[in-house]
């Protein structure tokens, strides 16, 4: 070729593009299925080889002679680093790409593997703009010589040099902005990453839109993204090494509107962070944590949740060997009738697909044990760019030639039916794949061959068309409707967690993992190996590739066990119970609390809907110093009320005037509780002592000196008293209220004591009384099962004194409010924290349903929290001080709060 260029002044090289075909987007349909679209155009980028780059085009005649007939054929010469691709103008003829052999493309314009010729030819381009010729000889010899050096890491940094110094000979063209008033940021090198191609070009922020300019205009001259519309950016991981960064446009959607790759993580640092502080009172971070919370309450279907997920750890559709993951479901394939009751019919969720089949994981064991250090039980992965594009082979026919060198995979080998597939992956001595979204989409189209693609024949004879189903799908549409279904079946639900725990969560690595059969190859998780520290060029590029071409392990996003989803009361299908719900404390709880039916939940869940609209209805300043606890009566005739000046109050609602005013001793009281039948009130001292106060007979009844410092907060339930102290015990005793009613001395027994590292500051017991949770001056929050008196978990998750503690109705999760400013949920099965959020002000105290909070502030005003998007809703001025103790009816209608400010004020719901 070089040859015929330099003897012919009037040859062309090229590059340019009005053509492209096939193009990879990624999209999502209605219900979201990530699929390729076909473009018209005829060239794309998928015609070079992978980590091959477009450099420039040139307008050229490709001047042939046959049958002693001269023709020249117009159209496109793309020079590219490791080889020159000609595209006719004419849609008949083949596109052609020189590099080592011949490839003749998209002969008749139709999509095919390529046809090859080997051996000496010669090609003669005429350029259209003759005074360019030089120029490209020039550059096609500099590029001739990087693809005869013998090591490929020295092609490798050749071509590298040369695209750095076509970078730093050009700049980003500010012509192209949309607005004269734009201010540039800054400005550096990126490629624009799309799915096993990437180009090259520079980056540009503004105060108004972040430009990405190819360098060889293709597939336009710019890309442009509006900063107002940007609804999410998540920083990525490209290589395994922290280079990328995406962006999307839309709030729901997992079409990204572009992902960059940097030379520097300090570039892509640098951008993520002027996006986040522009967008940062416009944008809602989302966690796995805040996703998490929103799943378990049924806020997000399982399909919603692993998308999310997916996205967080990394999965991108611009990424093929980050591919997002979607697990196997079913398990039947042989059915006439998918019987979604019957547990038979799904994949066990709680093992790799490696695992699944007893025989096979002993062989592999048996290699595992025998094999030196580093050590993997599967040599291949569970996702990668073959088998993304073994499932979409039908849709994306050029990313499968792109990735195999211009050609389909054997026709037996190819996706030719569900059935064979799941076979292959619980038979296959190194088939673990997992599936895509795609699966569980609305867009059959990969299951179907509507291009009419030639994809071989089989050893019977027959050709490769339509995906064969399994006998309960009707068709296509009918496959997905019920692989949909499975998805977000009973079982699935009450199990996809255990999923979750081996593809993102604690049994991805380390002892877990090994326990769990789900060790993959070093080379595929993250930390895996630092690329940048290989000095070799050769090892590292065969580093990059093997990485990028074997499939990669999503970064991890828990460290501790998944939670299980709350499903509703109805037959469980479960093979076996789940191994976080044995405990008998936590069954007994949720069977209790968890009624779907019931009208005062229903009544309830209407008020916390509403609770935005507590309206104040009066003050009243009836202690000299903070308040510290409230109990109200059955009957809301008769509000109690403790403070720091060392008094309880009975204030009437009847008379709306204080009642009666009584001192214990002369040291703060901390809380008080009413007891059952309103015959007595339970306040907690500062001087260690706990007294009982009857309200028929108006005096101190009883004392219990039961602590060796200040006792800061009491529960009771069953006859049992509960008393937190700063002396790090937390004792219960037990206490007949029928004695109490009765006027009579209680005999006071110390059943159980519950010893803590720092002081207590805090308690609270779930609705059952099966379980107690403690808040210490430490930050640390406790669970206890009561029955047993045995610590089930133990989280420190605050920087400062925990203030208050509560559970949530159904006891499924603890919230948190401490002196550091945070919210923070805890699942209760699992001990992990699922959510954290940053107040704008310390929290004192608070009532919430599970996913809203009412809470009081330091600065007096109340604010209303929704937890599922970490968002203060409302805000409501009340006291004048911090507010210190809330007390809410059983209706969830009239809230009554107290405060620093030595003041009580009551709310109702106005709605």
């Amino acid at each position: 070729v070089l040859t015929s260029l330099t003897e012919h002044r009037g040859v062309t090289s090229g590059k340019e593009m009005q053509l492209r075909s096939w193009d990879f987007r990624v999209c999502r349909s209605s219900s979201p299925p990530l699929f390729f679209r076909c473009l018209s155009p005829r060239f794309s980028l998928l015609l070079l080889d992978l980590e091959e780059y477009y450099f420039e085009q040139h307008t050229v005649y490709h001047v042939t002679t046959s049958s002693a007939k001269k023709r020249k054929i117009r159209g496109s010469l793309k020079v590219c680093s490791k080889s020159i691709i000609f595209e006719p103008e004419d849609h008949v003829e083949p596109i052609l790409k020189v590099c080592f052999c011949v490839y003749l493309i998209k002969e008749n314009n139709v999509v095919a593997p390529y046809r090859v010729e080997r051996g000496d030819s010669t090609f003669l381009f005429h350029l259209e703009v003759s005074s360019k010729t030089e120029d490209v000889v020039q550059t096609l010899l500099q590029l001739h010589r990087a693809s005869c050096l013998d090591k490929l890491g020295d092609q490798t940094a050749m071509i590298a040099a040369n695209l750095q110094s076509r970078l730093a000979r050009t700049s980003f063209d500010k012509n192209s902005f949309q607005n004269v008033s734009e201010i540039p940021h800054m400005e550096c090198e990126a490629e624009m990453v799309t799915p096993l191609v990437t180009n090259p070009g520079h980056v540009c922020i503004t105060d108004q839109s972040l430009y990405f300019q190819p360098l060889n205009g293709y597939p336009e001259q710019v890309v442009r993204i509006e900063l107002h519309r940007v609804k999410q950016i998540y920083k990525r991981r490209h290589g395994l090494r922290p280079l990328g960064l995406e962006v999307f446009c839309t709030e729901n959607d997992f079409c990204s509107d572009i992902y960059l790759k940097f030379y520097k993580t300090s570039d892509r640092n640098d951008l993520y962070y002027y996006i986040a502080t522009f967008l940062e009172n416009h944008m809602v971070e989302h966690t796995a944590e805040s996703y998490m919370l929103q799943w378990q309450r049924g806020h997000l279907s399982n399909y919603q949740y692993l998308l999310h997920l997916n996205n967080l750890a990394d999965r991108s559709g611009n990424d093929l060997s980050q591919y997002p993951v979607f697990p196997w479901i079913i398990a039947d394939y042989n059915s006439t009738e998918l019987d979604m009751m019957n547990p038979a019919t799904f994949r066990d969720l709680s093992k790799p697909v490696g695992a699944l089949n007893k025989e096979r994981l002993e062989r592999l064991l048996s290699r595992y044990r025998d094999m030196p250090d580093p050590r993997f039980m599967y040599g291949s992965h569970y996702s990668s760019p073959g088998y993304v594009l073994f499932y979409l082979v039908r849709v994306a026919p050029e990313h499968m030639l792109c990735l195999q060198n211009g050609r389909y995979d054997n026709a037996d080998r190819m996706f030719n039916s569900i059935g064979e597939t799941w076979k292959n992956c619980l038979e296959g001595a190194t088939d673990f794949k997992e599936l895509i979204p795609d699966f569980y989409g609305n867009d059959p189209s990969f299951l179907l061959n509507c291009l009419s693609l030639d994809l071989g024949k089989r050893q019977g004879g027959s050709s490769v068309q339509d995906v064969v189903l399994p006998p309960w799908a009707a068709d296509a549409s009918d496959f997905l409707q019920k692989s949909q279904k499975a998805l977000e079946s009973q079982y699935v639900s009450e199990h996809l967690h255990e999923w979750i725990d081996l593809v993102f969560g604690f049994k991805q690595k380390g002892s877990e993992a090994v326990a769990a059969h789900n060790v993959f190859h070093p080379l595929t998780y993250e930390g895996g190996i630092d690329c940048d520290s290989i000095e070799d060029p050769n090892e590292k590029i065969a580093m990059l590739i093997q990485i990028l071409e074997f499939g990669q392990t999503p970064t991890q996003l828990f460290t501790t066990p998944h939670p299980q989803r709350i499903t509703p009361r109805f037959q469980s299908i479960s093979r076996t119970p789940s191994c976080y719900l044995t405990r008998s404390s936590f069954l007994a709880s949720t069977s209790e609390d968890s009624s779907f039916e019931d009208l005062t939940e229903e009544t309830r869940r209407l008020a916390w809907n509403n609770i935005a609209k507590l309206k104040l209805m009066s003050t009243h300043k009836i202690h000299k110093e903070a308040v510290t606890g409230i109990a109200v009566t059955r009957t809301a005739s008769s509000v109690f009320t403790t403070s720091q000046d060392s008094t309880l109050k009975m204030f009437s609602r009847e008379s709306n005037g204080l009642q009666r005013s009584m001192s214990f001793s002369n040291m703060a009281l901390s809380s008080c509780l009413m007891l059952p039948e309103d015959k007595a009130v339970v306040c907690s001292s500062w001087d260690n002592n706990v007294y009982f106060y009857s309200i028929p007979f108006g005096r101190r009844q009883d004392t219990l000196m039961g602590h060796d410092d200040a006792i800061s907060k009491m529960c009771w339930k069953d006859n049992q008293l509960y008393t937190a102290s700063w002396d790090s015990t937390v004792k219960v005793w037990q206490c007949d209220s029928a004695d109490i009613a009765n006027n009579k001395r209680c005999q006071f027994q110390l059943l159980a004591e519950f010893e803590h590292e720092a002081g207590v500051n805090t308690i609270n017991l779930n609705p059952a009384g099966t379980l107690l949770v403690s808040g210490t001056k430490d930050g640390t929050v406790t669970i206890w099962d009561t029955s047993s008196s045995v610590q089930l978990h133990q989280v420190h998750c605050h920087s400062g004194k925990i203030h208050d503690v509560a559970f949530s109705p159904d006891s499924r999760h603890i919230l948190s409010v401490g002196e550091d400013s945070c919210l923070k949920v805890i699942d209760v099965q699992t001990g992990m924290m699922i959510s954290s959020v940053q107040a704008d002000e310390e929290q004192r105290c608070f009532c919430w349903d599970g996913n809203t909070v009412l809470s009081g502030g330091q600065s007096g005003h109340l604010q209303v929290l929704d937890l599922l998007s970490n968002k203060v809703t409302t805000r409501i001025p009340g006291h004048s001080g911090a507010v210190t103790a809330m007390w809410m009816n059983e209706q969830c209608s009239t809230v009554i709060t107290g405060g620093e400010d030595k003041q009580i004020i009551f709310w109702k719901l106005d709605c």
